[in-house]
């Protein structure tokens, strides 16, 4: 058989992203015989980095972009040979006021500097002695759940005793949006807090569904810190780590193998792909799903529905520029674009974007944020580093799929124009200036809306989470018997497991997915 060395494997993993990997590397150090199956032509899925210029070499993380939630447990049980580097400044928000150009300065290592800043903005002390109670709260709530991710899943009843009672109804109870104005009152600084609750994620702050809140957990529990870092190599490095660690336990890898069909019974699976000149299938006792859950469905032979597939919200900008743009407010570009740069985030333009997009219309002023990577690995932009070149990264905000359906292209177009004017507002040369061009006289930008993440990954509605954000624990009646129902990986077929970002507790680049369906695995068989 041509690819795969055996007609039967332990564990078949279908899809290489990189929680797919974090499987298999668990798995065959377990010794178990396991084969991971990738419909393209390389391994990494969002986790990938590679040239986007024609003539440039430098290594854009062409759709994820930083890491958070990857446990150092994970790192470190693997043997990774991996580097993530902390962002000396945590977030930049531009803002006018009173008509001078400021900015809000947050450090990684909070010191005179961000206090200053808070000072400068709101011509008090008062915001930032809530911004400091606020986030330790949050810290210390966070500390209580990060450890749990790589653990059975715990009640929801178990979790609220862990956790300050507070703290557990203002984010798991109550609308996000209700601590955020008891807490705090500069629009700005509100804003700020904010936007961790929308990104990859469409929902007003108000929502009763609460996916905002579950969006903003995900984003501030990493690791206990909720610091997202930079890897050094771009995000490929990681998928590189994670496939030498997979191939170095003895799993084998195919590229070029898309699955076509998944036939589970009661004692495994038979799967089904093609390579381009003909099929395949092997046996397996169980198949994990390093795909959407959408996507997982119709393998299987369900048809899940058009009413339920997910739908995302996101717009992904990689610049490449000759050099970073001088500021308004005068202060240091290499300061400023080194952490978090806000873009148009205030809280109450967060709510009018909102409002547009979900009028059906492109925000007038999107909102969004930047984030310079080279600032903290030069690396990544090879050669053109020694002319003084940096990446740029937008991610945008309230730009769900169905205002890119009827035409994407120009909507897409349009949405670039929009997006670069409000950066535009803070800058003191136009940010066009400062991009490079391909030796055809092509900008360096490279822009990818909800349509151009499904085609490109398969990824259905462009959800960078494969769906909506589950909470990180068990509900209190949940049923919690089988491994896979304990480790939140669970689907309706015992043979059939769950393993990317669609899990309980997967979303981001985490590897959790694939390290929990690994040990539902261990715990069976």
């Amino acid at each position: 058989m041509a690819g795969a060395s055996k007609r039967a494997y332990d564990v078949v993993v279908v899809g290489g992203g990189h929680n797919g990997l974090t499987a298999a590397a668990y798995l065959a150090r377990a010794g178990l015989s396991t084969l991971v199956l990738e419909r393209l032509d390389h391994v990494g899925g969002a986790a990938v980095s590679a040239p986007a210029f024609p003539g440039l070499d430098a290594e854009l993380s062409r759709y994820s972009y930083l890491v958070s939630l990857l446990p150092d447990q994970v790192i470190r049980e693997l043997g990774l040979d991996l580097e993530l580097r902390s962002r000396p400044t945590a977030s930049y928000s531009p803002s006018l006021r009173d008509g001078r150009e400021v900015g809000l300065l947050v450090e990684h290592d909070e010191g005179p500097a961000t206090r200053s800043s808070f000072f400068a903005l709101t011509s008090s002390d008062d915001e930032y002695a809530a911004w400091r109670r606020f986030y330790t709260d949050v810290h210390a709530f966070a500390q209580q759940v990060a450890p749990t991710l790589t653990e059975p899943l715990v009640t929801a009843r178990e979790m609220r005793e862990r956790v300050n009672p507070e703290m557990w109804q203002a984010l798991v109870e109550r609308p996000l949006s209700e601590v955020i104005e008891q807490r705090f009152e500069d629009d700005l600084v509100r804003g700020v807090v904010a936007t961790n609750a929308v990104i990859g994620t469409f929902a007003d702050l108000n929502d009763p569904s609460l996916v905002q809140n579950r969006c903003f957990l995900y984003h501030v529990i990493g690791n206990g810190t909720g610091e997202w870092r930079v890897p050094v190599g771009g995000m490929g490095a990681v998928t590189g780590a994670l496939t030498k660690a997979a191939s170095r336990a003895g799993a084998e890898v195919l590229v070029g193998a898309g699955v076509s069909d998944i036939a589970a019974g009661a004692d495994g699976a038979e799967v089904s792909w093609h390579d381009g000149t003909c099929s395949h299938t092997v046996r397996a006792r169980f198949a994990l799903g390093n795909i959407a859950p959408w996507v997982l469905r119709i393998l299987m032979g369900d048809d899940p529905g058009a009413d339920t597939k997910p739908s995302g919200s996101q717009l992904k900008i990689n610049f490449l520029l000759s050099r970073l743009p001088r500021l308004k407010s005068g202060d240091d570009p290499a300061v400023a674009f080194a952490g978090t740069f806000h873009v148009a985030e205030e809280y109450s333009s967060l709510a009018r974007a909102y409002a547009e997009a979900a009028a059906g219309t492109l925000p007038t002023v999107p909102p969004g944020e930047l984030y310079c990577h080279s600032l903290t690995d030069d690396s990544i932009v090879g050669s053109l580093g020694r002319q003084g070149a940096q990446t740029l990264t937008y991610f945008g905000v309230h730009m769900p799929e169905a205002l890119f359906v009827a035409d994407t292209e120009a909507v897409r177009d349009e949405a670039v124009r929009r997006a670069i004017a409000a950066i535009d507002t803070h800058l003191a040369e136009p940010l066009l200036d400062c991009v490079m061009r391909t030796a055809d006289g092509q900008p360096c930008i490279e822009a990818k809306v909800p349509q151009d993440v499904e085609r490109d990954l398969a990824m259905p509605g462009g959800h960078i989470f494969h769906g909506d954000l589950s909470w990180p624990w068990a509900s209190n009646r949940e049923s919690l018997v089988t491994p896979a129902q304990q480790w939140g990986v669970a689907t309706d077929v015992d043979a059939v497991l769950l393993c990317g970002s669609g899990a309980r507790r997967g979303g981001a680049v985490s590897g959790l997915g694939g390290h929990n369906a690994a040990q539902a695995v261990l715990a069976m068989r």
